[in-house]
């Protein structure tokens, strides 16, 4: 059972619901956005972004345990957020600098973690890209990366949401079917690697260690079965005490409704969501191309939808986080 001091335990509580499970909706895309609304117009302006960001907001927080934003353009729609969520913001810059071996990770310029903190944050979240079988010297630049947030994270009493998005340097389409055949050791592997104490991460954001489109019975070529895909579920589930949600990772909302049954039936005792895109992607194509009353009855009816059918399925496939984690007792 993880400890952790009073503060961070307080502002963990207020991302999940009072069961101890998180739904929590994602939108801290900033250049995955801006590509989306792209389709649509010739530029996608920042004001494009800070809109479609606080109406998202507005129309589906409550619904959601909590909303994950970027400070760059997300800080309107944590204003507008319903009071009954919580609010995590993201510390890294968007991407990776692809001339550069190793997607090495880069923090904010102008934040810090008190600053999050001083901007309403619940929780820090950083997104790390990782491969676990990358040389050394790229992956100890990492490790050290994250110690430096989690101490933060510490100093300042907010919890450390670590995203964890695995990939192969010699593996250029990760949604190929020779990434499917390494990812859950590449998944499973970083999971043990980051839930090492030193690094004071309070929940992992993960992907789930296979791809589905490769299951049996869930797509038409098949990696795993059903038995070997359920076993790799249970050991992720096993690689950690910590308590970790799952990312949606652009996926259809269905796909991933069935995913989280498979997890749950598996053995995985997932603790909750961090759903982006599978919720409000497409939200964009009405906004850009109808206007924002579009978008908003859009949000209201199949957005609202979305989430709402996702949190049916949290009730009866995730594991509360007090399972997994409790408040520090200080003796006088």
């Amino acid at each position: 059972m993880k400890k952790m001091n009073a503060a961070q335990y307080t502002n963990l509580m207020n991302t999940c619901n009072a069961d101890g499970i998180i739904g929590a909706l994602a939108i801290d895309q900033r250049g995955a956005l801006k590509k989306m609304i792209a389709n649509y117009k010739e530029t996608a302006t920042s004001q494009d972004i800070i809109d479609f960001k606080k109406i998202v907001s507005e129309e589906l927080t409550p619904y959601a345990t909590s909303i994950l934003l970027d400070p760059e353009y997300g800080l309107p729609a944590a204003d507008a957020r319903a009071e009954n969520a919580g609010l995590l913001l993201a510390y890294e810059k968007t991407g990776y600098d692809a001339s550069t071996p190793g997607r090495l990770p880069d923090s904010l310029n102008v934040w810090s973690v008190k600053r999050l903190k001083e901007a309403g944050a619940d929780a820090c979240k950083f997104l790390l890209y990782y491969d676990i079988d990358e040389a050394d010297e790229i992956n100890d630049q990492k490790k050290a990366y994250m110690e430096r947030i989690g101490s933060e994270c510490v100093a300042e009493g907010i919890p450390f949401f670590l995203e964890l998005v695995s990939y192969d340097a010699k593996i250029s389409d990760a949604a190929s079917e020779e990434y499917a055949k390494v990812k859950p050791h590449k998944v499973n592997d970083m999971m043990k690697e980051f839930s090492n104490p030193r690094y004071n991460v309070d929940v992992l954001k993960v992907e789930v260690p296979v791809n589905m489109k490769f299951v049996e019975g869930f797509g038409e070529i098949e990696v795993y079965s059903k038995s070997e895909a359920a076993q790799l579920f249970k050991e992720q589930s096993e690689a950690t005490d910590l308590p970790f949600i799952f990312l949606s990772a652009g996926v259809s909302a269905e796909l991933f409704q069935q995913t989280l049954h498979f997890a749950k039936d598996s053995g995985s005792t997932f603790n909750g969501v961090l759903c982006g895109r599978a919720t409000w992607a497409n939200g964009v194509e009405p906004f850009i191309t109808k206007g924002e009353e579009a978008a908003r009855e859009w949000l209201r009816t199949t957005g609202r939808k979305n989430i709402e059918e996702l949190n049916d399925v949290l009730k009866v496939t995730a594991s509360p986080l007090q399972h997994k984690i409790e408040a520090e007792t200080t003796i006088q």
